[in-house]
């Protein structure tokens, strides 16, 4: 249940009078509203307030649910008077002058109750308002929805203060105006005024629908015991508010810790079994030298500086025996992506133009790149790296250090880095795409990527860098039965987001 929910069931059980016991020594509903009528009666005779039209009585159809046999059902406005506020307008309001209040603090300054207020305006504009005084209930009767309209506040201040257009006040009802304001606020109370509001963008309510409303009306000592009881739940509502923020927190955190779990433990080598007779990943690694080799030797890739030897204190944590620390730059060809300049004098909508991958082509989640916005001119091409369909591209800022897998063949832009797979004579990829990529995009890689990168605002980091990186690879059977095993996990995480 969420904290709203709970709040909104204990109203709705204190206007049922299921909150506190009855105590017949009380008295009656009745009794009170007896009393009020008289003390209204009063006041229209010694001209105070004005005779009010007569409201109907309250139809058997109108009465939502039993209550106890000493309240009774009254209409709103058989119980006090409503008096509209006076405009105000936004620049009158200053710092110092003579108390004042606006419509739109009843939804976001003023809750429930309040003694102080935190706008002024001058003597001559508040000489000119309507005035609230204590144990008044404000309204306001213009909204942006219908649930919210004519929200109450209880103002339990000493001083007079000027009211603003657009809301009313609810006084002289002879009755605990928090219990009031509680009715008018409750599950019960928003439904009433919603079905009574007009208007779509803006909604509004008026003081002869709000005095039509049938409210449940208990004794008033027993409005103050439920106030009391109100009152005394209501800060476990706010710490059961806070626990379940930080559940929520939680719940939405867990699976994506779930995810990056499922990934350490993968490249832990602690997800499957390792198997003797799918050999070793230093097997695995001189055959890519090997293949690495032969394209160098061909021109097809460039030799690289040699790396150095990884260090005992670089390794983060063990892995298998039958699996190997590399790093990244012995296992691909690494490049950096190119752009010829300027870029505008290449771009092309002609039939002959090549596919020209930008930071923009990629969608964040994604794991592929499938298309792209814009075309390169041949020339264009000429000017810039190919990849091809298989190639993983990381980027190089903006949507920093994020793999994707290429779908289709183009040129990359220079917010790329290229990593081409090294494959053996008969065309096959020496590495497992689908490991690699999620090697690529787990917190191992994540951390050595921002350690490496340089800038401020926006990080970058260049293909010399990426070829340092280091990561664990196992023999090339055990990382497609790895890349199973995460693949029937992974939709559990996303399960758990839905």
């Amino acid at each position: 249940m969420r904290p709203e929910q709970l709040k909104a069931s204990i109203l709705q059980y204190a206007i049922q009078g299921k909150l506190v016991e009855h105590r017949p020594e009380e008295g009656s509903a009745e009794e009170l509203y007896q009393k009020i009528q008289e003390e209204k009666q009063k006041l229209i005779k010694e001209g105070k307030i004005k005779k009010e039209k007569p409201l109907a009585e309250i139809m058997e159809d109108e009465i939502p649910f039993d209550i106890p046999e000493s309240w009774m059902w009254v209409r709103l406005g058989k119980c006090g008077c409503f008096e509209r506020g006076s405009g105000i307008k936004k620049d009158e309001v200053i710092q110092e002058g003579f108390p004042c209040v606006r419509y739109g603090q009843l939804y976001t300054t003023y809750k429930t109750r309040f003694e102080e207020v935190v706008s002024h305006v001058p003597l001559e504009i508040f000489d000119k308002c309507h005035k609230a005084h204590k144990n008044d209930i404000l309204m306001a009767l213009t909204g942006e929805n219908e649930y919210d309209i004519a929200l109450a506040v209880t103002y339990e201040g000493d001083e007079e203060i000027a009211m603003g257009g657009d809301m009313t006040k609810f006084f002289n009802h002879c009755m605990n105006p928090i219990y009031l304001t509680y009715v008018i606020n409750s599950r019960y109370g928003i439904l009433c005024k919603s079905k009574m509001a007009s208007g779509n963008i803006i909604v509004h309510i008026s003081n002869d629908k709000l005095a039509t409303i049938p409210i449940p009306l208990p004794p008033l000592e027993e409005q103050n015991r439920i106030v009391a009881k109100i009152e005394e739940l209501l800060p476990y509502v706010d710490r059961y508010a806070e626990a379940y923020e930080k559940l929520e927190k939680l719940n939405a955190k867990f699976p994506e810790d779930m995810k990056k779990s499922i990934l350490q433990y993968a490249i832990q080598g602690k997800l499957v079994e390792q198997r003797p007779e799918e050999g070793t990943a230093e097997d695995l690694y001189q055959r890519i030298q090997e293949e690495k080799q032969k394209l160098i030797m061909g021109g097809k890739i460039k030799k690289d500086k040699p790396l150095a030897e990884i260090a005992e204190d670089e390794i983060p944590f063990d892995i298998p025996g039958s699996w190997k620390w590399v790093k990244l730059g012995t296992l691909f060809a690494i490049e950096r992506g190119s752009s010829p300049r300027p870029i505008k004098d290449y771009l092309t909508k002609d039939d002959d133009g090549v596919n020209w991958i930008k930071i923009g082509d990629s969608e964040v989640g994604a794991k592929y790149i499938t298309n792209t916005s814009e075309k390169i001119t041949p020339k264009g091409a000429e000017k810039s790296r190919k990849v091809e369909v298989g190639d993983f591209i990381i980027s190089n800022s903006m949507s920093f250090g994020r793999p994707y897998i290429m779908a289709i063949e183009g040129y990359v832009h220079d917010g790329w880095n290229i990593i081409h797979f090294i494959t053996d004579k008969e065309g096959q990829d020496l590495l497992f795409k689908d490991y690699i990529y999620y090697i690529l995009s787990s917190d191992l890689l994540k951390q050595q990527i921002i350690s490496k990168a340089a800038g401020g605002v926006v990080l970058n980091i260049r293909s010399d860098n990426l070829k340092e990186l280091i990561v664990p690879i196992p023999p090339m059977e055990e990382q497609k039965r790895i890349v199973i095993k995460i693949e029937q996990l992974l939709p559990y995480c996303n399960q758990l987001i839905k």
